[in-house]
């Protein structure tokens, strides 16, 4: 399990999260909601000991700050917005990265790694340019790509920050139904969100607001509280799969 109590942390002083609680279990998706601002890639950054925090984060009972980086990197895997990676490398040469925390130093590939590489691309549907650089890609291509990369370290815990950008619809009901069953697999699943549709199949939604919770259970519980955060600007409604949240931009 991995646990924050009271976790503050911020940027040059200024905290954007402040004395929030959270627990993340294996097998469990959870899904961070809020405007822009409102802490959700902070707490993200915080939980993964890439931010100077206050308060505790334990990942299976031991401080996170006892564990090795290369520790961290077997067990935590990151999938952040933005994923600064040399043009020219070949597709299958980034996704082995994710294999670097179990190869130390000297970067030695043996099958053990050969086989979680090629379940990652596998997994994620890069499979067919495999031998592609990656400059020859789509945005979307790219992603799926850096996602097999986070995929190929087998970690115990997943955090992905707006992982559906850059995605067309079709891509985004994959990765989605990918997340699902990585988390049915035994995966504890940590994702933000911009849109709080795509929280539909998650197993708790957090909603922040000025770095505190403003609301937490599941997805039908939390729209309401979604929408008033908008100010006017959403709203929930009916759908044939249930309620959804929708942007409003009509006057009167």
């Amino acid at each position: 399990m991995l646990e924050a109590k009271h976790l503050t942390a911020g940027y040059r002083r200024r905290p954007v999260i402040v004395g929030l609680d959270f627990v993340l279990r294996p097998g469990e998706w959870v899904a961070l909601l809020g405007p822009n601002g409102s802490g959700k890639t902070t707490l993200l950054l915080a939980l993964l000991g890439l931010l100077p925090s206050s308060g505790e984060v334990r990942l299976s009972g031991r401080p996170l700050a006892e564990l090795s980086s290369w520790e961290r990197g077997r067990r935590l895997a990151f999938l952040p917005q933005e994923t600064p990676t040399p043009e020219a490398m070949r597709v299958r040469e980034v996704v082995a990265l994710g294999r670097l925390p179990y190869q130390g130093l000297l970067g030695r590939e043996g099958p053990e790694d050969r086989e979680a590489v090629a379940w990652a691309m596998a997994v994620t549907g890069v499979e067919p340019f495999a031998d592609r650089a990656l400059d020859a890609l789509s945005g979307g291509e790219r992603q799926r790509v850096f996602l097999a990369r986070a995929l190929a370290a087998r970690p115990r815990y997943l955090f992905l920050d707006e992982p559906t950008n850059h995605l067309d619809l079709a891509h985004q009901a994959r990765l989605l139904r990918l997340l699902a069953e990585l988390r049915d697999r035994g995966l504890g699943v940590l994702t933000v969100l911009h849109d709080p549709n795509h929280a539909r199949g998650a197993d708790r939604v957090v909603v922040l607001e000025a770095g505190r919770k403003r609301a937490e259970g599941g997805y039908r519980e939390v729209l309401p509280e979604v929408a008033r955060l908008y100010r006017g600007w959403a709203r929930v409604a009916g759908s044939e799969l249930g309620p959804v949240v929708l942007p409003v931009w009509e006057e009167g």
